[in-house]
C-alpha cells in the first residue's frame, strides 16, 4: 500500500501540471470504490482543480467553481493497495482497469486505474471532508521532537503499532515503520511507555530521516507503485530492514528477523535492535512462521 512517500510523490507529480485545470468531463468504469459515483459525475465537471495535497495516505484536489471561488467540496482519494493517478494525453490508451477518467481542458485526461479497487474516491463537501480527516493524527514531517514524543510515550501500545496507527501519526506504514525502527535501532515490540527519552529522540530523528530520503527518492516500488509520470521509486534500493528477513544487518552482520506486530510482519535485527525484557517469540517464528504480539 502507498505510504507517506509514495503519496507524497504523486501530489507533487500532480500539483506540477494539474492546478489551474477546468474538469469538462468524468467517465466512470467500475464505481464501488467511490462514494457515491452520480454526485461524482454530476458535480466535477466545471469545477478547476485549485491544488493537489497530501493529508496522511490520502490524495486532496481542492476545487474551484468557474468564478475562482473556492468550491464547497473536494476530490478525496486513497490509492488503497494498486491504485495509480496520473494525467495522461486522451489518445494514449487506457489501460486495463481504468475506472476513472477525468477530461481536462487541455486535452489531458487525469485517470485512476486499481486492478483490486480497495481504495476510495470521494466528492465530500467541506463539512463531511473535515468530519473524514479529522480522527487522523499529526504529519510526522510536521511534528517537533517533542510533540514526536508525547505522542509516541507514555502509552501501552507496542512502538510499532503506535507509528502504524494513523490516529496518532498519519501517513506512516509498514515500510517506514519497520525502517525508522531499524535506524534508530529499536525493537518493534517495545512499549511506548517504555521508550527512554533518548530512545524517543533517536526515533524522531529516524523517522524524519527516512520519510525525506524516501521522497527525494521517489517512494518505494515493491509491486505496484510507480509515480504520475509512469516511473518507479528507488528506495527500496535503500531498505536496511523491510523484507531483508534472513540477511545480513548492514551495521552488525546478523541475520535480520521477522515477527508480527499489530497484525503486520516487522523487519529487525536482533543483535541492534534489542528485544524488550519479556518478550520470547513462539519457537521457530523467525523461520517463516508468524508471530502475534
Amino acid at each position: 500500500m502507498p505510504e507517506l512517500p509514495e503519496v507524497e510523490t504523486i501530489a507533487r507529480g500532480l500539483r506540477a501540471t494539474l492546478p489551474g485545470r477546468k474538469i469538462i468531463a468524468v467517465r466512470l468504469g467500475k464505481t464501488d470504490f467511490i462514494d457515491d459515483p452520480g454526485t461524482l459525475e454530476r458535480s466535477l465537471p466545471g469545477l478547476s482543480i485549485d491544488d493537489v495535497v497530501r493529508y496522511g495516505k490520502f490524495l486532496l484536489l481542492r476545487l474551484s467553481t468557474a468564478n475562482g471561488e473556492p468550491a464547497s467540496s473536494g476530490l478525496l482519494v486513497h490509492l488503497g493497495m494498486t491504485g495509480h493517478l496520473s494525467p495522461k494525453r486522451a489518445e494514449e490508451p487506457a489501460p486495463k482497469h481504468t475506472h476513472a477518467v477525468f477530461t481536462l481542458d487541455d486535452g489531458r485526461e487525469l485517470r485512476y486505474t486499481d486492478a483490486r479497487r480497495f481504495g476510495r474516491m470521494a466528492l465530500l463537501a467541506s463539512d463531511a471532508l473535515q468530519e473524514t480527516l479529522a480522527p487522523l493524527g499529526a504529519d510526522p514531517l510536521e511534528l517537533s521532537e517533542a510533540e514526536f514524543a508525547a505522542r509516541v510515550g507514555g502509552r501501552g501500545a507496542r512502538i510499532k503499532a503506535l507509528l502504524l496507527d494513523q490516529r496518532v501519526l498519519r501517513g506512516l506504514g509498514n515500510i517506514y515503520a519497520d525502517e525508522s525502527l531499524w535506524r534508530a535501532k529499536i525493537h518493534p515490540a517495545r512499549l511506548g511507555a517504555r521508550l527512554t527519552k533518548e530512545q524517543a529522540s533517536r526515533l524522531y530523528r529516524a523517522v524524519q530521516h527516512v520519510l525525506r530520503e524516501a521522497i527525494r527518492l521517489r517512494g518505494s516500488s515493491i509491486s505496484d507503485y510507480l509515480d504520475t509520470e509512469g516511473e518507479p521509486g528507488e528506495y527500496q534500493l535503500h531498505h536496511r530492514a523491510y523484507g531483508r528477513e534472513g540477511r545480513n544487518c548492514y551495521r552488525c552482520r546478523a541475520k535480520i528477523r521477522r515477527v508480527v506486530v499489530a497484525g503486520r510482519s516487522s523487519y529487525f535485527c536482533p543483535r541492534c535492535q534489542k528485544a524488550p525484557r519479556g518478550f520470547r517469540p513462539a519457537p521457530g517464528a523467525h523461520r517463516g512462521k508468524k508471530r502475534q504480539v
